[in-house]
């Protein structure tokens, strides 16, 4: 189903779940269901908080909230360009409320890789230079995308802690989008990504609409609708994360205050 349908919305939070698989690899309970409604049909991903692992350094219970929050974030970032994150909604589910979001059918393309030097394709951008299991030079590496460029100035805004490689997804519609977004909006500066090819450089013009939409929604009722999942702290630390960028409209640096990329990246 198209994430820009009309009825996604509502098909998301009124339509009946029926779970038919889980991705064992998460670090939460996610589950795979086929949701439906009024013959509306499509495949999402339901989080339940009953099953987020704990964390010593985010509250508990808490991420299925900060997926929506991020969502709305990036809803109201967006602009005319459509949010980087799937159609999220909150609501409950076969086992408990929880985060319900719109599958991604994805293609065969990567947006970020790992090669060797001398292997890396046109245009891609370094990261990170390493060695591979056996010793031999490695580098982690970007596509220099204009959605990959949003995505990490949304990362910037959303104190994105967990931005692996496998959470950038090449979507079967030509479109880049973003998910697991559960560990975010934490107070203290916490940003990890694999998205740092652009360090220092200054925000092209879109990436920068996006920041100004966003201090304008966040002055005209979006700071409401965030203060049911988000302490004031966190709102105030977001509101700060978007006068900074607008007040200095570069990709930042890594802050230096614990590890700058995700383990594992991918």
């Amino acid at each position: 189903m198209d994430p820009s349908d009309p009825a996604v919305p509502g098909l998301l939070s009124a339509g009946r779940l029926e779970v038919t698989g889980r991705i064992v690899n998460a670090s939460n309970a996610t589950l795979v269901c086929e949701i439906e409604c009024d013959g509306a049909r499509a495949r999402c991903v339901y989080k339940p908080v009953r099953g987020e692992r704990p964390l010593w350094d985010f509250p508990d219970g808490t991420l299925a909230d900060r997926e929506y929050a991020s969502y709305l974030i990036a809803e109201a970032a967006a602009g005319g360009s459509g949010p980087l994150i799937p159609p999220t909604v909150l609501r409950e589910g076969p086992f408990g409320p929880g985060m319900v979001q719109l599958w991604i059918d994805t293609d065969d393309a990567d947006l970020v890789d790992v090669c060797a030097p001398g292997e890396v394709p046109d245009g891609w951008l370094t990261v990170l230079r390493a060695r591979d299991s056996l010793g031999d030079p490695a580098l982690l590496v970007h596509a220099d995308h204009p959605e990959l460029q949003r995505m990490a100035v949304l990362d910037v805004l959303l104190n994105n802690a967990d931005r692996k490689a496998g959470h950038v997804l090449s979507g079967t519609d030509g479109r880049v989008y973003g998910v697991d977004h559960g560990i975010c909006l934490h107070e203290e500066d916490k940003l990890r990504t694999v998205l740092w090819g652009w360090v220092g450089q200054r925000l092209p013009s879109e990436p920068l609409a996006t920041v100004r939409a966003l201090r304008h929604e966040l002055d005209n009722g979006l700071c409401a609708r965030l203060g049911a999942h988000l302490t004031r702290a966190e709102l105030r630390a977001l509101s700060h994360r978007v006068d900074g960028l607008l007040e200095r409209p570069r990709f930042p640096e890594p802050s230096g205050y614990g590890p700058a990329i995700p383990w594992p990246a991918f």
